[in-house]
C-alpha cells in the first residue's frame, strides 16, 4: 500500500495496533483498580492519554522506515515515549483539569501502555520481515539499473518487498544473479499470474530496443502494478536515486510543488513552529550563554554568522551560537568540519552534540531566510564545487534551508563531496514530497536525532 510519502502497510498495521493498545489501557488500568467510574461517560482523558502518547512514539522514530535500533532500542525508545507522552499529559491535565484521570488511574495506565506496547513491538519485530508482508515483485531488465536493486543491503530498505526475479531485455548486459533471471515459457501476464505477482519494476537499459509496451498493458489492465525503477527505489528507500535519475523523470513526476497554499501553510508553520520553540528553548539558550562566556571569558563573541545559500541560490547570513574556537578558519579558506574537529571548544562540543548551536537559527526562520524544514544550507564555496560534481545538486535549492531536514534523520553528519551526494538524493525526496503533514512528522522526528545525539560533530 502506498500513500503520499509512501507509508507501508506494516508500519499502518502497527500503527493501529499500538493506538488500540493505548486507547485500552486507561480503561484496563480503572478495571484493575476496580475504579470503574474513573473514565465512566469521560471519553476526552483516555482519547488525550492515547494522543499524547501516540506523538511521543512518532517522535521517537518508532513509525519511521528509516528506524534501525534492534529490539532494546526500539523498547528504550517505547519507555522514553511513555515517559515523555505521560509528561505531556500531566502538563495538559495541570492546566486543564477537566480532562484529568485520577492519580492513581493515570500511573497504572502508563505501567500498562508500557506493557502492550512492548508486546506489539516484540511481535511486529517477530513478524515484519516474514513474506506475509512483503509484496512480489518481478524487475523487467537485467542490467546495470536492474542491478541497483540488489544494491540495497540494508534490512529497512527490503522490508517492503521480494524480488522473484529479473527478465533479461534487449541490449542488457547481465549484472543481476544468474540463477534469478527468468526465462519465460509463455506470455508475462501468464507468468504474473502463476507467480502472484503484485508488482513490475520496468528497470530495462535501453527502452529503445524492443520495449514490452502490449506485455505491459495487459498486466496493468489485469490489475498488477506497473512501476519505473526510479519510482519504485523512491518508494522503497525515501530518497531520489543520483544513478538511475534523468531529467525528464523531474520534469514530468508528480511533487516539486510549490503552490501559493503550500507557500502560505509552510510560513504559518514556520512561524508557530519557530514562536513555540522559542517560548520553550529561551532558557537554554541563556544556559549556553553563560557556558560560553565561563570558558572563553566575558569579551568572547557568542554569535558565528556565516554567510549560506538558500532558495533559489540567494546567500543570506546563517545564525548560530559559537562552538568553535575564534579565527578557526585561517586565512578565511572554507573547511569541511570532521569528528573530532579540534577547532570545537568544550562547550561547543556539548552545544554541537544536543543541537542547542542551532537555536540562533530560529532568528533566521523569522526573517524569512529559512524554513523550519528543508535541506541543511551550504556555504557558497561549497555550493560551487559541488555544482560542478553531483549532478542536480542545484535542484535542491528550489525550497527555503531548514534548521531541521529529512537527509538529517535519514543520513549522518556530512562532511565530504561523497556525503554531500549521498544526502542530496534525500533532498530531492524532501523537494518532490515536501508538505505541511510532512513537515510535521520530519520536526516530531527531530526529536529523537537530539535525544539520541545522532549524527553531531
Amino acid at each position: 500500500m502506498r500513500v503520499r510519502h509512501f507509508v507501508r502497510t506494516p508500519l499502518l498495521v502497527l500503527a493501529a495496533a499500538e493506538t488500540l493498545s493505548l486507547l485500552l489501557a486507561a480503561p484496563l488500568a480503572a478495571l484493575v483498580l476496580q475504579q470503574p467510574w474513573a473514565i465512566a461517560d469521560r471519553v476526552v482523558p483516555p482519547l488525550l492519554f492515547a494522543a499524547t502518547i501516540l506523538v511521543s512514539l512518532v517522535a521517537m522514530g518508532l513509525y519511521s522506515r528509516r528506524q534501525r535500533a534492534r529490539l532494546t532500542g526500539i523498547l528504550m525508545r517505547v519507555l522514553a515515549a511513555v515517559t515523555i507522552g505521560g509528561a505531556g499529559m500531566a502538563l495538559v491535565s495541570f492546566v486543564i483539569p477537566a480532562v484529568a484521570l485520577p492519580r492513581s488511574t493515570f500511573f497504572a495506565a502508563l505501567t500498562i501502555a508500557t506493557v502492550l506496547l512492548a508486546g506489539v513491538r516484540w511481535a511486529f519485530e517477530s513478524l515484519v520481515d516474514e513474506q506475509v508482508f512483503k509484496r512480489r515483485v518481478l524487475v523487467y531488465g537485467a542490467g546495470r539499473r536492474a542491478a541497483s536493486l540488489s544494491e540495497l543491503r540494508r534490512r529497512h530498505d527490503r522490508r517492503g518487498f521480494q524480488v522473484t526475479g529479473y527478465i533479461a531485455s534487449a541490449g542488457d548486459r547481465l549484472l543481476v544473479q544468474p540463477e534469478l533471471v527468468l526465462e519465460l515459457p509463455g506470455t508475462l501476464l501468464e507468468y504474473c499470474r502463476d507467480a502472484e505477482i503484485d508488482e513490475i519494476v520496468v528497470a530495462m537499459d535501453d527502452r529503445r530496443r524492443a520495449f514490452p509496451v502490449h506485455e505491459l498493458l495487459e498486466c496493468r489492465l489485469a490489475g498488477i502494478t506497473v512501476t519505473e525503477l526510479v519510482d519504485f527505489l523512491e518508494a522503497e528507500t525515501g530518497k531520489v536515486r543520483l544513478d538511475v535519475l534523468n531529467p525528464s523523470w523531474i520534469i514530468f513526476a508528480p511533487g516539486f510543488s510549490r503552490t501559493p497554499i503550500r507557500q502560505f501553510s509552510e510560513r504559518a508553520f514556520d512561524l508557530i513552529a519557530c514562536l513555540a520553540l522559542l517560548a520553550i528553548a529561551w532558557p537554554f539558550m541563556l544556559l549556553t550563554v553563560m557556558l560560553i562566556k565561563l570558558e572563553e571569558g566575558p569579551r568572547a563573541p557568542l554569535i558565528y554568522s556565516q554567510v549560506r545559500v538558500g532558495l533559489e541560490g540567494r546567500h543570506f547570513r546563517v545564525l548560530k551560537f559559537r562552538s568553535m574556537r575564534v579565527n578557526a578558519e585561517q586565512g578565511g579558506k572554507a573547511i569541511w568540519a570532521v569528528a573530532g574537529d579540534t577547532r570545537v571548544t568544550r562547550v561547543g562540543a556539548f552545544i554541537r552534540k544536543t543541537r542547542l548551536d542551532e537555536l540562533p537559527q530560529l532568528i533566521n526562520v523569522l526573517r524569512g531566510d529559512m524554513s523550519f524544514v528543508g535541506p541543511r544550507p551550504e556555504r557558497p564555496e561549497f555550493v560551487d564545487q559541488l555544482e560542478q560534481r553531483i549532478p542536480y545538486y542545484r535542484e535542491r535549492h528550489a525550497v527555503k534551508p531548514g534548521i531541521t531536514g529529512w537527509a538529517q534523520l535519514c543520513y549522518p553528519y556530512g562532511a565530504s563531496e561523497q556525503d554531500a551526494a549521498e544526502k542530496l538524493q534525500y533532498d530531492l525526496y524532501y523537494v518532490k514530497n515536501h508538505s505541511l503533514i510532512f513537515d510535521v512528522m520530519i520536526l516530531l522526528q527531530t526529536a529523537e536525532v537530539v535525544l539520541w545525539g545522532k549524527g553531531a560533530r
